[in-house]
C-alpha cells in the first residue's frame, strides 16, 4: 500500500494533516541572516536559510 499524496514534502507553509507548520527562528550558519525553519534547531547541526540551503543543495554538498 504505497503512501502517496500530490505536492511533495510539506511545501508552501501547509504541514501534514492540514495544520500550518510550526516555524522556529534560527540564524543561518552561512550568511548569519535570521530566518525561520519548520523544525526546532537542536544546536548540534548548522541551520541554513532558504537561499543558502538551495545553494548548498545545488552544489552537491
Amino acid at each position: 500500500m504505497p503512501f502517496q499524496q500530490g505536492g511533495g514534502f510539506g511545501g508552501g507553509g501547509g504541514g501534514f494533516g492540514g495544520r500550518p507548520r510550526e516555524m522556529h527562528k534560527a540564524t543561518c550558519a552561512e550568511c548569519k541572516k535570521e530566518c525561520e525553519v519548520p523544525f526546532k534547531p537542536s544546536g548540534d547541526r548548522p541551520v541554513y536559510c532558504k537561499e543558502c540551503f538551495a545553494k548548498r543543495k545545488g552544489s552537491g554538498q
